[in-house]
This record gives structure tokens, C-alpha cells and sequence, in this order.
């Protein structure tokens, strides 16, 4: 079994976009290889499906309705052994627009 240490954080990311998320999560597992942390991830959670149906019609037509679907992808990266450096590195970070990210501690 693998010794790791406590000291850890997790960062939570969620986007519309599959694509941007993706080249988030490999950006933040170089800077954390790269200031010697240990990235577990990113772990992929199930994509939340948002769909609304809406009447084509106001006013005749009820039968008639169109379907829209909003998916949200979301990954988890944990990091052990953290360091000053590392956040540094992590809050010095461009990452791309469309990509909300929560971090805990």
C-alpha cells in the first residue's frame, strides 16, 4: 500500500466543454510533477445533464416543443505533499475560460 502523507488538497473542476477541461487538468498535473507534488487524477465524475423542453408555440402547436440539454463535466485532482511553491505555481496559472475550479484545503 502506497505511504502518503496527510498534508493534501483537492481541486474540483467543472466545465461545458469536455475539450478545455481536459487541457486544464494536464496543465495542472505539469505544474504540480514539475514543483515535485504528488497528483492523484484527475478522477472523472459523472456528467450532470440539464435538459429543458420548451413549446415552439405560444399559442397553438402544443405538441410541438424542442428539447434543449446542458451537460456539465466535472474532474477531482488531489495533491499531496504540498509546498509553497506549488500554490505559488497553481495560482500563477492561465487556464482556459469556461473552466470553474474549487479548491479545499
Amino acid at each position: 500500500m502506497l505511504n502518503i502523507p496527510k498534508k493534501k488538497f483537492r481541486i474540483r473542476l467543472s466545465s461545458y466543454n469536455s475539450q478545455s477541461l481536459n487541457t486544464s487538468c494536464n496543465q495542472i498535473l505539469e505544474t504540480v510533477v514539475n514543483t515535485n507534488g504528488v497528483p492523484i487524477g484527475p478522477i472523472p465524475l459523472p456528467t450532470k445533464r440539464r435538459i429543458y423542453c420548451v413549446l415552439r408555440s405560444p399559442h397553438v402547436d402544443k405538441d410541438s416543443r424542442e428539447h434543449f440539454e446542458i451537460r456539465t463535466h466535472r474532474r477531482i485532482i488531489d495533491v499531496y505533499q504540498t509546498s509553497p511553491e506549488l500554490i505559488n505555481q497553481l495560482m500563477k496559472l492561465e487556464l482556459s475560460t469556461g473552466v470553474d475550479i474549487e479548491v479545499q484545503f
